[in-house]
């Protein structure tokens, strides 16, 4: 029985990610390397304002702030080992770090589509309620938003990683991926994994047609208010800060769905790689981009942030 056991659950996996065309891992490790940090310093820079400056202590920006560091922590559960696996020969991952990749990056990722959500919602409450928007999107109103977004995305990454993990390898070991995903490691299972797969496919409906149609609901509401503000100033700001929300959506929840709700065919699966740096990586990195550069408050916020560090020094 130990035997077996040894056998069916390997020691290491070999990520391969694209080790077939080894003139692609310089410019690969560059992109990682200049994406992280951008996301490292974009992220902490937005929960730092968020957090110091008064006039940004609204739902608005505590919903930016868990975005800002669910997206520090979904990156790092995967760039680091793909940075190391990129620049050397040995492209393994223990299985206990894969195991942790895998459930951090789901349980990340799952979050991130309901928070999503939720976002939208407090966006249609501040445009479409406006005279209500603080009695309705009160304190502790957010933090049970916020919090059921996290637990739900937790829960959700327990789950689909005990299936996947209780699926026998028969010493398969690897992973033709750059970093441990279900996708990617039910087709290392060496016995029938059509049940696994609809699981996936239904809770990937849940995870992300549901709350994509939510949003696309709150924002057909938003456009008619929008439409109905007489000034052209009004309707410009109101625009713009929802626009960067479905910049946002529409990065993320795309590049998402096409790798979750697409059936695999042997053609697609490079492609499945790209998409998965896609918004595992680039996604990220850009979010606190899109909503500083079309965000006056946030821009103002930085400014004064930095004239106060400046101040201080002196």
């Amino acid at each position: 029985m130990k035997s077996q056991v040894n056998e069916s659950v390997p020691q290491e996996f070999i990520l391969l990610g694209f080790s077939d065309r080894p003139w692609l891992e310089l410019p690969l490790f560059v992109v990682f390397l200049v994406s992280y940090i951008l996301t490292i310093f974009g992220n902490l820079t937005i929960i730092l304002v968020s957090q110091l400056d008064p006039k940004l202590h609204t739902p608005m920006y505590f919903f930016l702030t868990n975005l800002s560091l669910l997206d520090l922590c979904y990156t790092t559960s995967t760039v680091p080992q793909m940075l190391v696996n990129t620049c050397s020969g040995r492209k393994g991952i223990s299985y206990g770090g894969c195991v942790a990749q895998l459930f951090m990056f789901l349980a990340l990722g799952s979050t991130e589509c309901l928070l999503l959500a939720v976002m939208s919602f407090d966006r249609f409450v501040a445009i479409c309620r406006p005279l209500r928007y603080s009695v309705i999107m009160h304190r502790r109103l957010c933090l049970q938003l916020a919090a059921a977004s996290w637990l739900s995305g937790f829960g959700n990454s327990v789950l689909q990683s005990t299936w996947t993990l209780q699926l026998p390898l028969c010493g398969r070991r690897e992973v033709d991926h750059f970093f441990c995903e279900v996708p990617a490691l039910l087709k290392l299972s060496c016995v029938d994994t059509t049940a696994n797969e609809a699981e996936l496919f239904f809770i990937s409906v849940l995870f992300l047609l549901i709350p994509v149609t939510l949003i696309l609901i709150s924002y057909a509401f938003i456009a008619q208010a929008v439409l109905r503000i007489r000034s052209a100033e009004g309707r410009r700001k109101a625009f713009g800060t929802c626009g960067s929300h479905l910049i946002v959506v529409s990065l993320f929840y795309g590049t998402a769905i096409s790798m979750y709700l697409q059936p695999p065919s042997p053609a697609s699966k490079d492609r499945g790689k790209m998409v998965s740096l896609f918004y595992g990586i680039i996604a990220p990195m850009l979010n606190p981009l899109i909503y500083t550069l079309r965000n006056k408050d946030v821009k103002g916020a930085f400014k004064r942030l930095i004239v106060k560090i400046f101040l201080i020094k002196k």
